[in-house]
């Protein structure tokens, strides 16, 4: 079979002095206000062609080297999902099984108080219906297997019907570890180290910086910060522990691993493709193709020429107008964004990380590859637009009840302001005060009522303020001001008995995209930060 997918490849030199440049320009002094330091590199089929380094990993006098390692969170998914391949190619892992013949504990899940039917491909394709957990998960990543077993069997509630809709989630594709493991009788770390990791020689890639070789007694890895007041003061973030969701966001790499990553996954669609003995060419190809659409009104989507999206096995998948597939992943935790993307025409691609949550590795990603594209690989194609995706199903939501009651209350504290956010802690999650502390929120929640000239404490019902419910535990709303309006955003985790894991008040449009800086992982095209 011929794929001749190289025909669009650049001349080396040309990309090398092109993407020097575009990452020089894009890493300005106004971008590094937000992070204490960056390292971004541009590459194509056969390694990093230009990488440039900014700011100071730890704070110190050390500047970033191409060598200095960053978390790179939920870039961890993609060599989840090719673990997975691996057993399922061998005849160990049936990833069309339901869940529950690998992982008992989810038989307690239920959508609208109903018994589910989900499978491994629906978790890891991010279609299972649970609901949007980032600020959670992320909170939970060291947590114990005995503690989300604990979880599992208290009962998940699904936001979504299985099977249908695109809705990320973190504990969701978490479960295809449990699998793994309960198919190997191994960690999942330790399979994804031996069967993917050390074949491909990526050395200074490991959930631990304990393993990986380097030379000196440390490695050069930069530590994360978080800011809240926009960079002018930092407190560091002690790296999160790797437990039972470790397998979906706690690896560790760098720009150049990462790299041949991207080359080796990308080189399943060319006719010389590598290392076919760690994992067919025909199963990376699935890892990278459209299992669940992405819906064309995510607005995050909508402002590139994009003719669709879709989520495959850990990765995004973009269909370009006129350039065809790019393939995409974003990671974020606190203290850490980045992001990677390949084009797969022409293997040009770009690895961009950061070690603040204050910023978006994606809008950098996104703007040097763009430029990459357009002068360097094509300016005018002709190539035939790729087909729009069929649609999705938009369905009538009735939110539960649990967040009906907890927009009602925080309804009310946004328009009283009388007391402080610490005073509704029992609603919420134990990341939310931690994400973003409640002093900082108070202040925040002020600054906002003064924007729109004063909030009157009187307001008519909840319910005719409303803005969408795009899931049974999403819920957006307006509360008026005297000279504007407020918008309010509550996202619920769907545990057995529902908590806020973020919530966010913001002074304008319902149309802006008033996500928490924790959801910046989110795999879409603008900011999918996880």
């Amino acid at each position: 079979m011929s794929l001749h997918v190289d025909h669009l490849r650049p001349d080396r030199d040309a990309l090398a002095a092109a993407g020097a440049a575009a990452l020089e320009q894009r890493l300005d002094a106004a971008t590094l206000r937000l992070a204490p330091s960056f390292s971004a590199a541009v590459f194509d089929a056969d390694g990093v062609v230009a990488w440039v380094g900014r700011g100071h990993q730890r704070r110190d006098a050390a500047t970033p080297t191409r060598g200095t390692i960053y978390r790179i969170a939920s870039m961890s998914k993609s060599f989840l999902g090719a673990a997975a391949l691996v057993l399922r190619d061998e005849g160990r892992l049936d990833m069309h099984a339901p869940v529950t013949d690998y992982v008992p504990e989810f038989a307690a899940a239920t959508y609208q108080g109903r018994p589910v039917h989900v499978t491994l491909d629906m978790l890891m394709s991010n279609r299972a219906g649970l609901a949007e957990d980032n600020p959670w998960g992320d909170n939970h990543l060291g947590a114990s297997r005995a503690e989300m077993s604990r979880v599992l069997s208290d009962g998940l509630r699904l936001a979504l019907p299985p099977d249908e809709t695109y809705q990320y989630s973190n504990l969701g594709i978490s479960l295809i570890g449990r699998a793994i493991e309960q198919v190997t009788g191994q960690p999942v770390e330790r399979f994804v180290s031996e069967r993917l990791l050390r074949p491909l020689g990526l050395h200074h890639t490991a959930y631990s910086l304990d393993d990986i070789a380097t030379e000196s007694a440390r490695p050069d890895a930069a530590t994360g910060w978080r800011t809240f007041d926009s960079g002018a003061s930092w407190a560091n973030e002690p790296y999160v522990g790797c437990g039972a969701l470790g397998c979906i966001g706690a690896l560790f790499s760098t720009v150049d691993d990462i790299a041949a990553w991207g080359g080796f996954l990308r080189s399943a669609f060319t006719d010389h493709p590598l290392s076919e003995d760690v994992l067919s060419a025909a199963s990376r190809r699935e890892l990278q193709r459209v299992h669940t659409i992405i819906a064309g009104t995510d607005e995050r989507l909508s402002s590139r020429p994009l003719t669709g999206a879709g989520y495959g096995y850990g990765l995004v998948v973009e269909h370009h107008r006129r350039l065809g597939r790019i393939v995409q992943h974003s990671g974020g935790l606190p203290g850490f964004t980045s992001h990677m993307r390949w084009h797969v025409d022409s293997g040009v691609g770009v690895v961009v990380f950061g070690n603040s949550d204050a910023t978006s590795a994606a809008a950098i990603a996104i703007d040097v590859h763009d430029r990459l594209l357009d002068e360097v690989v094509l300016t005018s194609t002709g190539e035939p637009s790729r087909a729009e995706p069929a649609g999705v199903l938009g369905a009538q939501l009735r939110p539960w009840p649990e967040t009906l009651r907890a927009a009602r209350l925080l309804d009310a504290h946004v328009r009283t302001g009388e007391q402080s956010i610490a005073s509704l802690s029992d609603l919420f999650a134990r990341n939310v005060l931690t994400d973003e502390p409640a002093d900082v929120r108070d202040a925040a929640l002020n600054a906002a009522r003064a924007r729109v000239g004063g909030v009157p404490a009187a307001a008519s019902a909840l319910e005719t303020r409303l803005i969408d419910a795009p899931t049974e535990a999403v819920l957006r709303w307006r509360v008026p001001g005297a000279a504007g309006e407020l918008i309010c955003t509550l996202r619920m985790v769907g545990l057995s008995h529902p908590l806020v894991q973020a919530f966010s008040v913001v002074a304008g449009d319902a149309a802006a995209d008033d996500r928490p800086s924790a959801m910046r992982s989110l795999p879409v095209t603008a900011e999918p930060g996880r």
